[in-house]
């Protein structure tokens, strides 16, 4: 593997970005160290042609415009918290309700994504660190942070790495946007997915799981045989009407490092699979995104459902759903999880 850093651009606050390019025989993969946003995925097609498989941009001044999440590292909290409420260790926060007024998404107002992470090149891979502050966006404790990126044979590695001098809240994931057929190729509908779970957490009306456990048999959840994503996400079944698509955490079967979930595009021939040791899964079709959005890279047009996310993570609203998962880092504890992205291709 070899890694390259060129020069990405300037926040509006004055910082100097860089952009580390991982390249492994045709694949490669280009990260930044604002918000350790995978800027770039590219891999050949059944053709041979190079193909850029998530979405981005082409500038600072664009990721730093929207506000999609798009590729970037999420924390201290990924996905939804209802009403911004935790309590650790009986002792209650208030987060911000940066979700429509109603949830505390992905962080806050200032969370992961928009931060900038400082960048080392190790013997196999990209490390980023970032040092959150105690009482930054409301959590408690300074938490030390470390995601590293690898690229080997086809498979893009994630493994992150958190330790806190308090109990605190933890739950890191990452939320880049795929679309097989290629960045700028449009609407993922005809491409098919199929999820390793028998069961998902159903959502209240802002959103944020209630704190139920659901069978997705008979419902257009069920994705354990692979399924085009149009064939459900219009369904008049009331999860997906209250979400305007898929937009859940799933509950994957087995337990440790196993595969969550496989994507495919008919047009290209490129299966991506994803595996992981964390608890659950969230399938996310892009269902606000709109056209409101920056320009994408070499000039395209990013609109609804022009991807789709697969975001592995804690489940969502733990704190308010006590037979969850709790996403708590306790002091003396190192938070390890990784997520893995394997590239293949049918000829």
């Amino acid at each position: 593997m070899k890694i390259t850093c060129t020069p990405f651009g300037v926040t509006a606050a004055g910082q100097m970005i860089d952009r580390y390019t991982l390249t492994d025989g045709a694949c490669s993969a280009s990260i930044l160290t604002l918000g350790g946003i995978l800027q770039s995925l590219i891999v050949p097609d059944r053709d041979g042609k190079p193909t850029d498989i998530v979405l981005g941009f082409d500038s600072v001044a664009a990721y730093e415009a929207q506000d999609c999440y798009i590729g970037a590292l999420l924390g201290r909290c990924a996905n939804r918290l209802a009403d911004g409420r935790i309590k650790i260790n009986d002792k209650s926060y208030t987060l911000a309700c940066n979700d429509n007024g109603v949830n505390h998404l992905h962080g806050g107002m200032v969370g992961f994504d928009r931060r900038v992470w400082q960048a080392a090149v190790l013997p196999d891979g990209l490390q980023l660190r970032y040092l959150s502050p105690d009482g930054e966006e409301g959590y408690p404790g300074t938490m030390r942070v470390t995601a590293i990126y690898r690229l080997e044979a086809g498979k893009l590695t994630l493994e992150f790495f958190a330790e806190s001098d308090q109990d605190t809240v933890c739950n890191l994931s990452s939320h880049s946007y795929f679309n097989l057929s290629g960045h700028a190729s449009g609407s993922v509908g005809d491409q098919t997915v199929q999820v390793c779970a028998e069961r998902y957490t159903p959502l209240g009306k802002t959103n944020a799981p209630i704190g139920e456990v659901a069978f997705v048999e008979n419902t257009p959840f069920d994705l354990r045989t692979a399924k085009r994503l149009d064939a459900g996400w219009d369904s008049d079944f009331e999860q997906i009407v209250l979400a305007g698509g898929y937009d859940h955490n799933y509950i994957p079967d087995g337990a440790g490092m196993r595969t969550f979930a496989q994507a495919h595009s008919p047009k290209t021939g490129i299966t991506l699979t994803v595996a992981s040791d964390m608890p659950g899964v969230q399938l996310y079709t892009g269902n606000f995104l709109n056209d409101h959005l920056p320009t994408g890279k070499d000039g395209a047009a990013y609109d609804r459902r022009h991807a789709f996310c697969l975001e592995t993570q804690f489940w969502p609203n733990a704190f308010a759903c006590p037979i969850f998962p709790q996403p708590v880092l306790r002091i003396g504890q190192t938070y390890h999880h990784t997520t893995t992205y394997q590239y293949s291709v049918d000829r």
